[in-house]
C-alpha cells in the first residue's frame, strides 16, 4: 500500500513538473506598458507578409522605437526546439527523492489561410520528442528519432503516440487562440498507448487548456513600437483540471538591439508563477490534491526576437518552484515537500531539428 502511494505521488509530481514550463510560456491576457490591453500587431495583413518585405531591413519608427511583429509566409513552416531541464527534490513519506528531467519537444508551425472572419489558421505539429527522466537513480529515456520496439515500454509507447500529432489553431488579429481543432484525435492516440491514463488525460487536456498550451510562442510581443528600456506586462492562467492551475505574471523589458546584428531585439523577462490546487478533483482518479502552496522564486529569462523575419529567434527562462502539497490517496493524506529548478530554452529555425540523423 505504501509503495503504491509513493509511486502515485511520484507520477503526479512528474506531471506537475512537465506542465510548469508550458504554463510559464502561456499567453492569456496581454497588457502594454501603460496597462492597456496588448495587441500583437495592428494589421492582420502582416501575418502573411511577402518575401520581398521579409528580406527588407527593418525600419525603426520615430524616436528609435522598434516594432516587434509576427510575420508569416503561406505554407512555409518554421520549426522550434523547446528543451526543459528540471532538477527536483522531494520528501515523500519521510523519504528523500531526487528526480531529474531532460525533455525536448520539436514543433513546426505553418500558416495556412485566413478564415471567413479574417482570422488566421495555423497548423502546429509535434515533429519529435526526446526525454530522459531519472527518479531516485532509475533512468527512463525515449527518443522518437530512435524509438524502441513497440510494446517494450509503456512510457515509450505513450510518448511515441505524441509524434505526428497536429493541431489546427485559429488566431484573431491579436494573436489570441480562438479555437483548437484536433483534441479528440490527440486524446484517442494517447489513451490507446495507455488506457489507465484515459480519465486523467481527458480532464487535463480540456479544450481551454489546449488553447493555452497551443500558444506558447506568440504572446511575447507588445501592441506598439517600443524603445530601449520600455516595459510591457501580461498575465496568464492555465487550468489543468485535477492537476491544478498556474497563474503567471510576466514583465518584459526591451534591452535594445544586438550590437552585432541590428535585426535582433533583446528582451528581458521577469516572471512570477503561482500554483493552486484543483477546485474540481474529478471522479475515478487515484489521487486528490487537497492543499498546495507552491510559488516561484528568482524566475527570470531573456528572449531574442528577429525583427526582419518577424518571429521569436530564441529564449531562455529559469524558474525555481518551492513549497508543499497534501495529496490524498485511498483516503490517506500524504505530505510532500518540493523544490524544483527548471530551465527552458527555445530555438527557432527554418529546417527541422528533429530530422533523423544517419
Amino acid at each position: 500500500m505504501l509503495r503504491s502511494r509513493y509511486l502515485i505521488v511520484t507520477a503526479l509530481l512528474l506531471l506537475i513538473g512537465l506542465s510548469a514550463p508550458m504554463a510559464a510560456q502561456d499567453k492569456d491576457k496581454d497588457k502594454g506598458g501603460d496597462k492597456a490591453k496588448d495587441k500583437a500587431g495592428e494589421k492582420a495583413a502582416d501575418k502573411a507578409a511577402p518575401k520581398a518585405e521579409e528580406k527588407a531591413a527593418p525600419q525603426a519608427p520615430a524616436g528609435d522605437k522598434v516594432e516587434l511583429k509576427w510575420k508569416f509566409e503561406k505554407d512555409k513552416p518554421f520549426y522550434q526546439e523547446m528543451t526543459t531541464k528540471t532538477q527536483q527534490e522531494m520528501k515523500v513519506m519521510g523519504m528523500d527523492v531526487k528526480q531529474t528531467q531532460d525533455q525536448t519537444f520539436y514543433f513546426s508551425w505553418t500558416y495556412k489561410e485566413d478564415d471567413k472572419d479574417k482570422n488566421m489558421v495555423v497548423v502546429q505539429k509535434i515533429e519529435g520528442v526526446k526525454l530522459r527522466i531519472d527518479i531516485a537513480g532509475n533512468p527512463i529515456s525515449f527518443d522518437s528519432a530512435n524509438p524502441p520496439a513497440a510494446g517494450n515500454n509503456a512510457l515509450a509507447d505513450f510518448f511515441k503516440a505524441l509524434v505526428g500529432t497536429e493541431f489546427k489553431l485559429t488566431l484573431d488579429k491579436d494573436m489570441k487562440v480562438l479555437k483548437v481543432e484536433g483534441r479528440d484525435a490527440f486524446v484517442q492516440k494517447l489513451t490507446q498507448a495507455n488506457q489507465q491514463m484515459e480519465g486523467l488525460l481527458k480532464k487535463i487536456l480540456n479544450e481551454e487548456a489546449l488553447k493555452q498550451m497551443a500558444d506558447p510562442t506568440f504572446g511575447i510581443v507588445p501592441s506598439k513600437p517600443v524603445a530601449k528600456g520600455e516595459t510591457w506586462m501580461r498575465d496568464s492562467t492555465i487550468n489543468l483540471g485535477p492537476i491544478g492551475s498556474y497563474k503567471g505574471s510576466y514583465k518584459y523589458t526591451l534591452e535594445g538591439l544586438d550590437d552585432k546584428n541590428k535585426d535582433l531585439a533583446k528582451i528581458k523577462i521577469d516572471t512570477t508563477l503561482t500554483y493552486s490546487p484543483p477546485t474540481d478533483v474529478g471522479e475515478g482518479l487515484p489521487f486528490k490534491i487537497k492543499e498546495a502552496k507552491l510559488q516561484s522564486k528568482d524566475a527570470k529569462g531573456t528572449a531574442v526576437f528577429d525583427v526582419k523575419k518577424g518571429r521569436l529567434e530564441s529564449s531562455e527562462q529559469t524558474l525555481n518552484l518551492e513549497g508543499n502539497l497534501s495529496i490524498e490517496i485511498g483516503g490517506m493524506a500524504t505530505n510532500v515537500d518540493l523544490k524544483q529548478t527548471q530551465t527552458t530554452t527555445v530555438k527557432t529555425s527554418d529546417t527541422s531539428p528533429a530530422a533523423k540523423k544517419p
